[in-house]
Parts: structure tokens; C-alpha cells; sequence
């Protein structure tokens, strides 16, 4: 659905010229309508947080999957920049799960706190910089991290409206992903699951450093419905 079909399918009547021009401005029709569908639930959205794509909603059936695999009882998760909360909600209302999720952003965590109540949904948040605030171990830690270089060319509606924080990282993109992973054994339990959302030239690099930091792990680099990679999972 194009985006003006999408307004005109889910916005404010009293308001749709209004939106429509904001449209033509370069506003993401999500950002103007203020809410969007993912997996099968509504989430609220803001310009303090990303919109939710479809390649992070196959990350959560992907993860949602091995879940069930790996773990036959209640599952303690761990979602690394939450965002809109989206991700962390989901694998609540889907798995027998307790779900933590941080983000670096208060701004971020007041969106995604409603998008719990909007869901009828307990998630522990809490405000940290990946683990600098978090105390215990999980059975899975998942996150879609900021993973643009700086120098990285981004589409103008992209660059000109979502929030930089949650986009952009060091070390040509790589900067979060390595802190997990350097920092991973003080926050897992003996066995765990670790599921990324990747940028698509991103995932031989990660792969490999993982492979080189960690332990007796498997390391799967996946690609996404159109053929990228798109998503590694690492399993102990």
C-alpha cells in the first residue's frame, strides 16, 4: 500500500489535507497517522523512535522459532534498544516468557511503556546504555541496534526523520553488536540464544568476530525474503 492510500485507509479525516501535506513534505505517513501494524499487534509511533519494517518482524518469527526449539519452560529475554517496544512486546504476548527492554532513550522507553498498556503487556524497562544498567542473566538477549556508518548514504525520509540515535554507530556500524558480544557472558545464562537484526554487507563480519570472542557457540548468518543478510543467531 502506497503511502497515500495508507493515509487516506488510516489517518484523521478531520485532519487528512493537513496530513496530506506533511505527506508531500517528506513525513513518514506512520509518523503522521501515529500508529502501525506489527506481527499482529498496533504499536505507537513518534519521531523518538523508528518505525517498526518487516525484516524486524521476520527477526521476531525467526527468533520466536528457535525459542521454541531451544526452550521448554518460561524464557527470560533481554530486548537491547527497544525502540518502540515492539520487538520486546511481541515475544511477550507470543511466548510464556519475562521480558526486560532497555533503550538509551527515555523519550523511546515513554513510547514504548504505552505501547505495553496499549497491548496489555508487563515488560520490565529500564534505561540503559546496552548493559549499563542491567543486573541479571537471560536465557535470550535480542536487539535491532543502531547499525548505519556515519558515512553511509540513507534515504532522505529515513535520515531527515527518524531519530539519529537509533540509527547511526561507530566503527562502520559495527559498535553495538561487538559490545554484546564482548560483553555477553556477564548477562546469559549457561544456555542462551542471541538474535540480531544486521545491516545487509554487516554479516560476515559479525559472524566472524563472534566466532572469535565466544565460546562453543553456532553461529548463524541468515538472509532476509529478498535475499540479504539480514539477521545472525548465535546459540550455547
Amino acid at each position: 500500500m502506497d503511502a497515500k492510500k495508507y493515509l487516506e485507509k488510516y489517518g484523521n479525516k478531520e485532519t487528512y489535507h493537513e496530513d496530506l501535506i506533511r505527506l508531500k513534505q517528506g513525513i513518514p505517513v506512520q509518523y503522521i497517522v501515529g500508529h502501525v501494524d506489527f506481527y499482529k499487534y498496533n504499536f505507537i509511533v513518534n519521531q523518538d523512535v523508528l518505525i517498526p519494517r518487516f525484516e524486524t518482524e521476520e527477526l521476531v518469527a525467526r527468533t520466536i522459532k528457535y525459542i521454541n526449539q531451544m526452550f521448554k519452560d518460561k524464557v527470560s529475554i533481554l530486548d537491547i534498544g527497544t525502540g518502540s517496544g515492539c520487538i520486546a512486546i511481541t515475544l511477550k504476548k507470543e511466548l510464556d516468557s519475562e521480558v526486560w527492554a532497555c533503550d538509551i532513550s527515555s523519550k523511546a522507553l515513554e513510547v514504548a511503556r504505552k505501547n505495553a498498556c496499549k497491548n496489555d503487556c508487563e515488560i520490565n524497562f529500564v534505561l540503559s546504555d546496552v548493559f549499563s544498567n542491567i543486573k541479571n542473566k537471560y536465557d535470550v538477549i535480542i536487539s535491532n541496534p543502531p547499525y548505519i556508518a556515519y558515512d553511509e548514504k540513507i534515504m532522505p525520509i529515513v535520515k531527515n526523520n527518524e531519530p539519529k540515535i537509533a540509527l547511526y554507530a561507530e566503527d562502520n556500524g559495527l559498535y553495538f553488536y561487538k559490545k554484546i558480544i564482548d560483553e555477553l557472558s556477564d548477562y546469559t545464562n549457561d544456555k542462551y540464544l542471541v538474535a540480531f537484526e544486521i545491516g545487509y554487507l554487516q554479516g560476515e563480519a559479525i559472524k566472524n568476530y563472534a566466532k572469535k570472542h565466544l565460546k562453543d557457540v553456532e553461529v548463524l548468518l541468515e538472509q532476509d525474503l529478498s535475499g540479504k543478510d539480514r539477521y545472525i543467531f548465535i546459540f550455547k
